[in-house]
């Protein structure tokens, strides 16, 4: 346990939180320790199955970029790849918002657990800015290409009941999403262990390639737009929560 993420084991079932509360905003630092945890999960033999989770109001509202140049784009998304590395079943449990780089978060699981009033975000765009995190597979990957596209150019928001009707979460629930989620994960973890594993390896086989290569497109592009106008005004617009006013450089 570190302050910043916190395991637990209950019935077979890991709890790993994240503790940046209110909106546990992601660093390189927070990261690392997230695929850490998760991947020592992997040698666990009394763990079936993870359920993702974190303290505060939030899931996560995405990356924290201050400071960030193109190094350390690459290096945050190193991080997040590693988490796609993990062997064991994921489910995410989504209170509050998941956006941008928190939507990502929440899609490297295999599951995610929401409630009505959940909110699901890719609003690069409205931020002068590209995606990440895999989003580029990711996303189409469970609403399709033509939702994602959706999406992605427009960077509106979706609450929990749309997100359930195009399979953005997985579970719908009217209160806690964390007590569904661990239910969720139980369920997987009467499942034969070695089945698992195998299972999720071939399902996930693609994917876990196909996110590797996107990663180094995502963050190229994102490196391009730091510099922009477009991406100083999106920033500036969103905490000062007004419309952003694009020029196109």
């Amino acid at each position: 346990m570190s302050e910043l993420v916190s395991t637990r084991v209950e019935g077979g079932i890991a709890i790993v939180e994240m503790h940046r509360p209110p909106s546990n905003f992601f660093d390189e630092a927070m990261l690392a320790e997230l695929a850490s945890a998760v991947i020592e999960l992997d040698a666990a033999p009394d763990v079936r199955a993870i359920v993702l989770c974190s303290e505060g109001k939030h899931f996560c509202a995405g990356a924290d970029l201050r400071g960030v140049d193109a190094n350390g784009l690459r290096s945050v998304y190193r991080q997040a790849f590693a988490i796609f590395t993990a062997r064991k079943p994921i489910v995410a449990a989504v209170q509050g918002a998941a956006v941008g780089g928190g939507l990502g978060l929440a899609l490297a699981a295999d599951f995610r657990v929401a409630t009505g009033d959940s909110r699901f975000t890719a609003n690069f765009a409205r931020l002068g800015f590209h995606h990440g995190f895999g989003l580029s597979v990711t996303l189409p990957a469970v609403v399709g290409r033509q939702r994602a596209l959706d999406l992605l150019y427009t960077g509106r928001s979706i609450r929990g009941g749309e997100a359930f009707e195009i399979g953005l979460c997985d579970r719908l629930v009217e209160s806690d999403p964390r007590e569904a989620a661990v239910g969720l994960a139980a369920e997987i973890a009467e499942s034969a262990p070695l089945s698992l594993l195998a299972i999720r390896a071939t399902m996930r086989r693609q994917l876990v390639a196909d996110v590797h290569a996107a990663l180094d497109v995502e963050a190229t592009a994102q490196s391009h737009l730091l510099g922009t106008a477009d991406f100083g005004e999106g920033v500036a617009a969103s905490v000062a929560k007004r419309q952003p006013a694009f020029v196109g450089r």
